[in-house]
């Protein structure tokens, strides 16, 4: 779903409406106003109570309430008494009452049928405000259309896009926008959820992961509620690695340690070790070191690599591959 439009002030500046606060959530606006698309103005602290003028006085017409109630969203219908048309043509348009207390367009002029200046163009109703939601377009002319979408968090149901017919009536009826939730996210292998279990959590709701003890987190530690009722994706608990070796130095986080000083001999997922492996000419031995990386308790020795023996360890330490002269 598509925001509430953002504000233009030269197009309200033209409009002649006087925006409200803008906001993006209820939390934005003072006790007793709420955050409301409020037409050119956007989403804005609208006091749903407020009223507009009335009754209000147009000559040769007669305007009535179609909700009974001249509060914020609510829409009056202008009808030009017989023999008596508007400026564009039609007989009858519709009003609707703004944050600033004001009606959405000028009041119109009835003028007496057959005047040069009146035109026979059809017009639909003013479109029916939606909870939730809103629509865009200002030309409700026969063949014009308009767009509806709902706020963030909601999704729409019905059509999205309405018509002007022929005979000045909508296409279709007016959809609705009900909230999105998204179900209690999965459990990871190896890891748990940090969150007091609902049944549905709202869009935007995040919910931590944590790793059982020995297992190391791969992903992000959280998920989103997303606004197609999803979850984003969810992380791995992934396994420490065993270091393969008894008797060998070799290269981690930059330094060069036996597998006695790594503390219970095991790495994280994803860390990097540099074994080293023996290079041997006719007139020469050198050594030089080959990476493997830990994945998920996998930790793979370079097939150059070979252990020690035990007598070699103990009897002569100088010359393991590891403290040799390097290549």
């Amino acid at each position: 779903s598509e925001p509430c439009p953002i504000r233009g002030e030269s197009r309200v500046q033209t409009n002649g409406q006087m925006c409200q606060r803008p906001c993006t959530s209820n939390a934005d606006c003072p006790r007793r106003r709420k955050c409301l698309c409020d037409g050119l103005c956007g989403l804005s602290c609208v006091s749903q109570g407020r009223t507009c003028l009335w009754p209000l006085e147009i000559e040769n017409a007669e305007v009535r309430l179609t909700t009974g109630a001249h509060s914020f969203g609510k829409v009056a219908e202008v009808t030009c008494k017989p023999g008596f048309k508007m400026l564009e043509g039609q007989e009858v348009t519709w009003i609707q009452c703004q944050g600033d207390r004001k009606w959405s367009r000028p009041l119109p002029v009835c003028k007496v049928v057959g005047g040069a200046e009146i035109s026979q163009e059809i017009s639909c109703s003013f479109p029916d405000v939606i909870e939730n939601g809103f629509y865009r377009g200002s030309d409700f002319s026969q063949g014009k259309s308009i767009q509806y979408f709902c706020h963030p968090g909601y999704a729409l149901e019905g059509f999205g896009e309405n018509y002007c017919q022929e005979d000045g009536t909508w296409r279709f009826p007016p959809p609705s926008c009900h909230q999105v939730f998204c179900p209690p996210p999965a459990e990871i292998e190896n890891g748990y959820l940090v969150a007091v279990q609902k049944p549905q959590y709202e869009v935007s709701e995040m919910v931590y992961y944590l790793c059982k003890k020995a297992f190391t987190l791969d992903g992000s530690n959280r998920v989103v509620c997303l606004a197609n009722g999803t979850w984003s994706h969810k992380p791995t608990c992934r396994s420490r690695c065993k270091i393969p070796v008894k008797r060998s130095r070799f290269i981690y986080y930059d330094s060069k340690v036996w597998v006695q000083e790594v503390v219970d001999g095991v790495v994280q997922h994803l860390d990097t070790v540099s074994f080293y492996c023996r290079l041997s000419g006719a007139d020469f031995t050198c050594s030089y070191t080959v990476q493997s990386q830990c994945f998920d308790g996998t930790l793979p020795l370079p097939d150059c690599y070979e252990e020690p023996t035990w007598l070699q360890y103990m009897l002569f330490p100088k010359r393991l591959v590891s403290e040799i002269t390097p290549c």
